[in-house]
């Protein structure tokens, strides 16, 4: 793989294959540095939004799911929901969102190569990767949460706040409403998203550390719908959830998906960004104005990190946690026109 690719993408999960699939689509020679065999899992909630499910359609993928109507927001007897107006979501396994991507990757003729990369260098035409003979025009950095080549370009933006985890664990039970439920308890959220016929995924949010059953043992009307014995994967955890970045574009490097900044999985928009962050840098180095992708970014995801922010600030507040779903209760179009705004 020597000589000089138009992008090299540092990672490949689903933000670094979707800017490989766009890249190759572009007609961009692009390669993907990812250590890890496919198919990657990870915690995450599993609910794709209809937003990520139209990006990957766009990209001609058929991943397979179970089909979500909309959110529902739960806490104690209250109760408040609303629908997609703009199609349906999926509730997706990452592994096999993983797979889908990856498959279409390699059918694409991009190579995923199994490199592990941290430190990077550039010049004024392109970066290398020591060691590796690796070098491009354009490196992508979609390496997560905790980029490493973010935080080897001093990219991080420390961040404050109490940090919040999360933690994600399947359940074979039939799922109970084509919602994501998002149940609301003193110190955690719980999501349950559908994802098949006899599954459904578990995934908790909170600042607490404590053991999984610890926390869902808070939410006892949910507690009682997973019994032990129908757990059928082990917990993952991810976090602390809240990165920042002190840009999107730097130098001749770019960074999507999580590597770019994340503020919290509140709102289940990741891969959505993830997917249309993806399509956006591509189209902006084709056309030659990879400084525009920064602006675009920014654009497209202010909404999301306006409300994201909002409801974690509030969640660190207990009184105002508190008054979260009656207030959404009280307010229903309200909660529809947040949902839909996101979706």
């Amino acid at each position: 793989m020597n000589g000089t690719h138009d992008l090299l993408i540092v990672g490949g999960g689903p933000a670094g294959l979707a800017t490989a699939l766009h890249a190759a689509r572009a007609g961009l020679d692009a390669v993907v540095a990812e250590p890890r065999r496919a198919p990657v899992d990870k915690a995450c909630g599993e609910g794709l939004m209809p937003g990520a499910v139209r990006a990957l359609a766009a990209l001609g993928l058929d991943v397979p799911g179970h089909p979500i109507t909309g959110v529902r927001y739960v806490q104690g007897p209250r109760r408040v929901q609303a629908a997609f107006r703009c199609g349906l979501g999926l509730g997706a396994r990452r592994t096999g969102l993983h797979s889908a991507l990856h498959r279409a990757v390699l059918d694409a003729g991009v190579p995923v190569l199994p490199l592990k990369v941290g430190e990077v260098r550039q010049d004024t035409t392109g970066v290398t990767v020591p060691g590796t003979g690796l070098r491009a025009r354009w490196l992508i950095a979609a390496d997560g949460l905790h980029s490493p080549v973010r935080r080897s370009l001093d990219l991080d933006v420390r961040t404050t706040g109490t940090p919040r985890y999360g933690l994600r664990r399947h359940y074979a039970v039939p799922p109970w409403s084509p919602y994501v439920e998002v149940h609301w308890g003193p110190h955690a959220e719980a999501y349950v998203t559908p994802l098949g016929p006899d599954l459904v995924g578990v995934a908790l949010l909170t600042t607490r550390r404590a053991p999984f059953t610890t926390h869902l043992r808070t939410f006892p009307e949910l507690a009682a719908r997973l019994p032990a014995q129908a757990a059928v994967t082990a917990v993952r955890g991810a976090g602390p959830l809240s990165q920042r970045a002190r840009t999107r574009v730097h130098g001749r490097v770019l960074l999507v998906g999580d590597a770019a900044g994340y503020i919290d999985a509140l709102t289940g928009e990741g891969i959505t960004h993830a997917l249309t962050g993806a399509e956006a840098l591509v189209a902006n180095v084709r056309r030659g104005t990879p400084g525009h992708y920064e602006t675009d970014w920014r654009r497209a995801t202010r909404r999301h990190r306006i409300l994201t922010h909002l409801l974690v600030r509030a969640r660190q507040h207990p009184a105002l946690a508190h008054h979260i779903t009656p207030a959404a209760s009280r307010l229903p179009h309200l909660f529809a026109a947040a949902v839909n705004a996101l979706a």
